[in-house]
């Protein structure tokens, strides 16, 4: 069997050029749409994924606001450069880079972020809409994968799907919206981490296994029910090379599965524009 690659770079295309639509109609009423960023100290990749989001915005006319500020950084200095994008009317949507240096407080950063303006989604506010089904910013990564697994026709609704990971960005929100009454979600949802024993005995029975755990190569054929969608979210680096948490082996049992590279990435950017448009069109 030969998977079908969920191939998130043309969707993401597609999406930024709907995208753009909406940012021509905001410009041209008077409401132009802003991003503000903030980048702490000197992580490499860090600052290459804020590049990247930058050239993103640029693409499709989202005017982007980046505050860098050096690695010894106060928490009050972070905390400001916050607050004055929060009180910016020509920023509707605010991203907080991380991880952040030791020595900042990284829950007390992302609390001070307005939730109006919470691009991430990620704000407990915002989690908290998602948890009750409430109209909201949906946490981009697990938005982006819904949308790959939609775009390809994968059927998702009352099937079994097993994620591994729980964590804050992608599992455990992407378990509450798969499981959500709404289109290309309604399934029945198993969530595993690492130290789960046999996880291959559940991973088996999976119709979608989401791996999202950052270990490389985690995910193998053998782990696989054959025809099953296989997405891969976590990565990990070896040297310079980004791991994806799936073998190269899956590819020969699943019906679809991610490209290690061109995949959730892609979608997760996408989500992001999406998040700063709708925000800039709830601003009256």
């Amino acid at each position: 069997m030969t998977a079908e690659l969920l191939d998130g770079e043309r969707l993401s295309a597609r999406i930024k050029m709907e995208l753009a639509d909406r940012v021509a109609r905001l410009v041209a009423a008077g409401r132009p749409v802003g991003l503000g960023t903030v980048l702490v100290g000197d992580d490499g990749p860090s600052a290459k994924y804020v590049a990247m989001k930058h050239a993103d915005c640029e693409e499709i006319g989202i005017i982007s606001y980046s505050e860098r500020l050096s690695a010894d950084a106060t928490q009050a200095q972070v905390e400001a450069v916050i607050d004055r994008f929060n009180a910016d009317r020509d920023v509707q949507s605010v991203l907080v880079q991380l991880p952040l240096p030791d020595g900042i407080n990284e829950e007390e950063i992302l609390l001070r972020v307005d939730p109006a303006k919470d691009v991430d989604g990620l704000h407990p506010t915002n989690l908290g809409r998602l948890v009750m089904g409430a109209p909201g910013p949906l946490p981009c990564t697990p938005a982006g994968i819904v949308e790959l697994l939609s775009a390809h026709h994968v059927p998702v609704e009352g099937k079994h799907v097993v994620i591994i990971g729980r964590g804050l960005t992608i599992g455990r929100p992407l378990s509450l919206l798969l499981a959500m009454r709404r289109p290309g979600c309604n399934a029945a949802v198993t969530v595993v981490h690492t130290g789960v024993e046999d996880m291959a005995a559940l991973t088996r029975t999976a119709d979608v296994i989401v791996a999202c755990a950052g270990v490389a190569g985690l995910v193998r054929a053998d782990m696989v029910k054959p025809g099953a969608a296989v997405v891969g979210a976590g990565t990990s680096w070896s040297g310079k090379r980004l791991m994806s948490d799936l073998a190269d082996d899956v590819a020969e049992v699943a019906g679809w599965i991610t490209p290690r590279i061109g995949g959730v990435g892609p979608m997760t950017r996408a989500m992001l524009l999406r998040n700063a448009v709708l925000a800039a069109e709830k601003v009256r």
